[in-house]
């Protein structure tokens, strides 16, 4: 023996190989599932040739792009304003990859071929497995086309660069470039959510547009081209356009006062602004400004659920990855019968939110033609990002578990996903927002229960459990008494019901009476990996399992 092999004291081994890159689109048999359950015709190549995209080069920009946090400079050596932020060049990466296969734009260039909505939530269930951050800025350009669409004196180029156009960083007018991104900023310091309670002022100009003085205390996205704000007019609270740069070539009066230093969504930059007489255009009518944005909201909404659902999704893969070559006890973890009740319940809980996230898109695509899948989308969509975005933070904490101290390691990317899990249930509304708005959703549109209940009843006489809970979940609707109260349980079992329906109705057999047994009959605890005993955990994992393609 060698000096030197005396003290070789560290031999790897019993650890397993770093995960491989695999195509998300055609290696994940949970995406493809429930993304064809609910379309019409053939999923298009783009799906494939971003999933290979996302799964591959994007996973390092994606870690590039989060530990190289955006920078704020709000001056020139001269002392002059530049109110920019300078990011990463995988952030931009990021940016160009995702607009080129249309995550931001996709459902508006093709919206009259059917299912346009649900590959579009594919697209970005993909794109935020690599990175979540830069979803916020395509999230709020994709969301920001119906408002758009009622700016009458806005020109016409804005709507036809942010529907056809491509990734343009460069500070030049919108006019200019090869396209747009839209951000938002809707929330003041003194109100938050309730938005009427907003003090910016716009005055109008001469030359139809509006003067705008005061600020925004979350300003995301500071560098879009543009951002949908609300403010007060003599009309009541207005929705108007802010460009950044004006098509003079001088930046507007938006003055970026700080970054926010967030627990998450590093690559992303979020700020705080004040407006000195920034240019403004009006969106919609003076006094109609929520209204104008409620559509926007919607679509964001469900793009907080698609960004769960994926965090989720790719916890669930790391999770499964090193659990099937860390060995204890004689046995691959994978095969201790805990760690199986573990897995199985995980991959039951994400295969539940996917199904439910595609099917809230499958009605936002049909809800132009059909009235009931409308209604059907307005209420679900608030349920779904209730209990979708609550679900994540205690499920990645759980896939951290299952890899033991390295998953608590930023060598890896749970730590990342796990600050990410929070989010979507705070931003676009928090918990309490959603559970009012279902109950507004029923007092103000009859409709809306009607279509909640008629989606329920499709999948009636399947299962016994699932019958008993949702004739439980009736009465709780009826019964009006301190409904304000109760909503948040009625939220969560009403989300419950829909994800059991999603599953029977589709005959998942083994996914559909696991999860109804577990969720719906008791038969759980309040932690993951409380199957009752019986549940066939080999088969329910199966179907979360990449299958990487030879």
């Amino acid at each position: 023996m060698s000096y030197s092999d005396r003290f070789d004291t560290h031999i790897v081994e019993n650890q397993p190989t770093p995960p491989t890159p695999y195509n998300l689109w055609s290696e994940d048999p949970m995406l493809l599932h429930w993304t064809q359950s609910n379309s019409i015709g053939e999923m298009p190549e783009v799906l494939h040739h971003y999933g290979q995209l996302a799964g591959h080069s994007l996973m390092d920009d994606g870690e590039h792009a989060n530990k190289h946090k955006p920078e704020l400079h709000l001056f020139d050596r001269y002392g002059r304003r530049r109110d920019e932020v300078h990011f990463h060049p995988s952030y931009h990466r990021l940016m160009d990859c995702a607009m080129s296969k249309g995550v931001h734009n996709y459902s508006w260039q093709h919206k009259n071929k059917g299912s346009a909505h649900i590959v579009r939530a594919a697209l970005l269930f993909m794109h935020c497995q690599a990175d979540a951050g830069t979803t916020c800025p395509l999230t709020m350009t994709h969301a920001a086309v119906p408002a758009l669409k009622q700016g009458k004196h806005l020109p016409p180029y804005w709507l036809e660069k942010l529907v056809h156009g491509q990734y343009d960083p460069r500070d030049i007018p919108a006019m200019d470039k090869a396209g747009v991104t839209i951000g938002m900023g809707m929330t003041e310091k003194q109100g938050g959510s309730d938005v009427r309670r907003n003090t910016t002022k716009a005055n109008p100009n001469d030359d139809g547009s509006y003067s705008i003085i005061g600020h925004k205390f979350f300003f995301s996205a500071p560098m879009c081209d543009a951002h949908l704000i609300l403010a007060q007019t003599e009309g009541g609270l207005s929705c108007f356009l802010l460009p950044r740069i004006l098509e003079n070539g001088q930046r507007n009066h938006v003055r970026i006062q700080r970054l926010k230093d967030k627990l998450g969504d590093w690559s992303n930059a979020s700020s705080e602004v004040e407006f000195t007489g920034a240019t403004g255009f009006l969106i919609g009518e003076e006094g109609r400004g929520v209204p104008v944005i409620i559509d926007m909201v919607s679509l964001t909404r469900l793009d907080c659920m698609i960004g769960s659902s994926a965090l989720m999704r790719q916890g669930l893969v790391q999770a499964v990855h090193h659990v099937s070559e860390r060995e204890a006890f004689g046995k691959r973890l994978i095969e201790q019968p805990l760690m199986k009740n573990v897995i199985a319940d995980l991959t039951l809980e994400c295969a539940s939110h996917v199904a439910l996230t595609m099917r809230v898109a499958k009605a936002v695509d049909a809800a132009e033609n059909d009235n009931t899948e409308a209604a059907f989308a307005r209420i679900a969509t608030a349920i779904g990002k209730y209990w979708i975005c609550k679900r994540t933070a205690t499920f990645i904490n759980e896939a951290q578990e299952c890899l033991g101290g390295i998953g608590y390691v930023e060598e890896n990317i749970l730590p990342r996903l796990y600050r990410q899990a929070p989010l979507n249930s705070i931003w676009e509304g928090s918990g309490n927002v959603q559970c009012l708005d279902v109950l507004r959703a029923i007092a103000k549109d009859p409709q809306s229960k009607h279509a909640l209940f008629q989606e329920l009843t499709h999948a009636r006489g399947k299962n016994r459990h699932y019958d008993s809970f949702v004739v439980e979940l009736t009465l709780a609707f009826n019964q009006h008494e301190d409904i304000e109260v109760r909503s948040r349980l009625l939220t969560e079992k009403t989300a419950l019901a829909l994800q059991a329906a999603q599953l029977l109705k589709h005959g998942e057999g083994v996914l559909a009476d696991a999860f109804c047994e577990s969720r719906l009959s008791h038969q759980h605890g309040m932690a993951f990996g409380t199957l009752p005993a019986h549940v066939p955990f080999d088969d329910i994992i199966a179907t979360g399992l990449v299958t990487p393609r030879q």
